[in-house]
Parts: C-alpha cells; structure tokens; sequence
C-alpha cells in the first residue's frame, strides 16, 4: 500500500443470524384420558442457524390445583438426545421430543412448555 492508506478502502457487510427454533406441531392439545393414565404426543423440534452444538432444556409447568395442591403433572423425553448438532452440510439435526402428561386428580392447563438452549434463548 506504499504508506498511503487512504487510497484503499475495503468495505465488509454481513448478516448475522440468530439462532431459534420452530416445532412441529406449533401448538400441542392432549386429549382428556381417565385418571393417572398417560396421554402422549411427539413434536419435532427443528433447530436453525445453529453453528455449534447446544443442549436443550426444558421447563415443565408446576400446576396449583383447587385445593392448593401443587402438581407437576408432564414429563419429557428425547429418544435421540437434547443436543443440537450441526451436520456436515451446515444445517442442524431436528430433535424428537416426547411430551407425556399424567395426573391422579382432575385438571386442565393452557400454558406453555418452554425450551432453552445453552444461551438461554
């Protein structure tokens, strides 16, 4: 560049992408089954713009009953693992997660299930 600077200028430009993830089915609705019998149901978790592996979380709903009770009445399982892995043509592996709810008293819930990876989003 010949001590002179000024002449060249590089511009660079980019995007940055977040990383998030979507499901499938976006909503979930488990039908009504007789007392302490499991009602099932698997959603797909679909990880994007990913760019290192993570792991998932999940938060389950605590449930206060009438009576003050307080119940956890869902689980959850991965089959295949909670971790986010990139593949080797970038993209990130949807994960298989299997929501279960059971409960021994009469309830319903509307609210959320809430999965965070490693960075809290």
């Amino acid at each position: 560049l010949n001590d002179n600077p000024s002449r060249y200028k590089i511009t660079l430009s980019g995007t940055v992408k977040s990383p998030k993830m979507t499901f499938d089915p976006p909503f979930l609705m488990l039908m009504p089954v007789p007392l302490d019998l499991n009602t099932e149901t698997a959603i797909s978790i679909i990880p994007q713009d990913y760019l290192r592996q993570s792991h998932i979380q999940v938060e389950l709903p605590e449930l206060e009953l009438e009576d003050g009770d307080r119940i956890y009445p869902f689980s959850v399982q991965f089959p295949e693992g909670q971790d986010i892995v990139l593949s080797s043509d970038g993209t990130n592996k949807e994960l298989i997660c299997h929501i279960r709810f059971r409960s021994s008293r009469p309830v319903s819930f509307l609210g959320n299930i809430f999965f965070i990876d490693e960075e809290e989003n």
